[in-house]
């Protein structure tokens, strides 16, 4: 089950990250180089220096959540960013077009109605 939605946050870190961390190690990538409170609800997100696997954690209701997927073929299409920021944020439409293998690198977002 997906627990995911449009009200959570998303940060993309922006280093490779080896996917043998888990929780802990994670969460250490958080406080140590984002310098953000990994408790904070926001889903973090982790690729490898291959682009085939991404991590995601999050903290909910007392405890953290770690999702995974592995590619068998193919890469993640990541979008271009300065590597030297700590993280890159993203909506909820481009983590599911990331994970779906979509392309997010030209898409351009349609001006919309915000309630104020």
């Amino acid at each position: 089950m997906f627990g995911l939605g449009t009200t959570h946050h998303f940060e993309l870190y922006s280093k490779p990250t080896d996917m043998r961390k888990s929780f802990d190690s994670l969460r250490g990538l958080v406080i140590n180089n984002l310098d953000q409170d990994p408790d904070n609800g926001t889903v973090y997100i982790f690729i490898n220096k291959v682009r085939n696997k991404v991590k995601l954690l999050h903290w909910q209701s007392g405890g953290f959540i770690l999702y995974y997927k592995r590619l068998e073929t193919g890469t993640f299409d990541l979008p271009k960013y300065d590597s030297e920021i700590g993280s890159l944020s993203l909506s909820y439409a481009q983590l599911i077009l990331l994970i779906d293998g979509i392309s997010i690198t030209n898409l351009t977002h349609k001006k919309r109605f915000k309630k104020a």
